[in-house]
């Protein structure tokens, strides 16, 4: 199998299984439990913030853990307008952020809010320009990711920090950063980031565990979860101990070597980007700088068939959300590419596992299908 989709989900080094069987075999204590296992539980709940904070570069007790990317940004959005709601009732974001955004928004919309969606050019990028003239007093919250999932480009989130301290804004930034992080640089401490999102499956981590880092300026953030007080009271219940577990493995794993890892991974995308530009009438769909994605397009060959026909050869791309469920991405919609265009755009990801031979057979995949298929659109 030739798998080029790491920015769906990524593979699970045995050694994050491990590190999971461990704390499920051996350290299965609550850690609320004041007992030795229980307490056991704790420590290591406690070491495991550590390492990931240390990724960050921010504080342990600035990391909360929470069940996914999805809920960390609902959260950030739930604290932010709570903590603005005598400033004002106005947010600022880009049309083509992850669902678990733009869905929020669209809510506090019917709720009364103002959204404004920051628009990006052609290239797939917006500009801190863009921010500065949305930029309003009554402004709470913007919300911005670091890595675009479908085409990769990386956003101002430092130059939008920069602009709320020189403008003395009293709005928050949030950054969604579950593309970015270990990939391209990331650092929300420096930066003057008031929150940030992460996940773990993205990584090599397990499903079902991300984070939420909230600056120490933030005071009194919201909680998300009322219960039982874990994570410093923002977001009950019982510790997942072996996600956690797992989530730091990732990590000190994707650490190892970084720097070449991510070098790696930027001559594969640039060797797959010539090889398959190469194929006739194929086009780059955005101009992203992330390492790990790549976004074409094959007009008028439907990216569902695409998609299904290199899976058949054992290779895993995706359509990058371009035809779901018949209806183009709002990313796709958002970069004004014609129909044909925007129905044959895929996405290609990578990570440290890829090799050069996926990026041939996923060549020799898509030449072969153009030439076996007539354009259907």
């Amino acid at each position: 199998m030739h798998y080029l989709d790491h920015a769906a989900t990524t593979p699970v080094p045995m050694e994050v299984v491990q590190a999971m069987m461990d704390v499920l075999t051996h350290q299965y204590g609550n850690p609320s439990a004041q007992y030795p296992m229980g307490q056991e539980a704790k420590l290591m709940v406690d070491r495991c913030r550590a390492t990931v904070a240390a990724a960050l570069g921010c504080k342990p007790e600035r990391l909360y853990f929470t069940s996914c990317g999805t809920e960390s940004d609902n959260w950030a959005i739930q604290a932010a307008v709570w903590h603005g709601r005598h400033v004002g009732r106005h947010i600022i974001t880009t049309s083509v952020e992850h669902s678990a955004i733009l869905q929020p928004c669209k809510l506090l919309e019917q709720q009364g809010y103002e959204v404004t969606y920051l628009k990006p050019d052609r290239t797939g990028h917006v500009t801190v320009e863009q921010v500065e003239n949305a930029l309003r007093e009554d402004t709470v919250l913007i919300s911005m990711m670091l890595v675009n999932n479908e085409t990769g480009c990386i956003f101002p989130v430092a130059e939008t920090a920069a602009l709320l301290r020189e403008k003395k804004s009293r709005a928050l930034l949030h950054c969604d950063a579950v593309q970015g992080f270990l990939k391209v640089p990331c650092d929300p401490v420096g930066w003057g980031v008031d929150m940030m999102s992460l996940s773990a499956h993205k990584i090599g981590g397990p499903k079902g565990i991300g984070a939420l880092y909230i600056a120490e300026s933030f005071r009194n953030p919201r909680p998300l979860l009322p219960g039982g007080g874990q994570e410093s009271g923002l977001r009950s219940g019982t510790e997942a101990t072996a996600q956690i577990a797992g989530f730091a493995r990732a990590v000190e794993l994707r650490l190892e070597n970084w720097e070449e890892k991510t070098a790696k991974m930027a001559e594969l995308k640039a060797d797959c980007r010539e090889k398959l530009l190469s194929i006739p009438t194929m086009v780059e769909v955005g101009r992203g700088e992330a390492p790990h994605i790549l976004s074409l397009s094959l007009p008028g060959y439907p990216s569902a068939n695409i998609v299904t026909d290199l899976g058949q050869k054992g290779i895993c791309i995706s359509a990058g959300s371009a035809c779901h469920k018949g209806k183009t991405s709002h990313v796709v919609s958002a970069l004004g590419l014609d129909k044909r265009t925007a129905a044959g755009v895929i996405r290609l990801s990578f990570g440290p596992e890829t090799t050069k031979e996926d990026i041939d057979a996923a060549y020799e995949a898509l030449r072969e299908h153009k030439e076996k298929r007539f354009a259907m659109l």
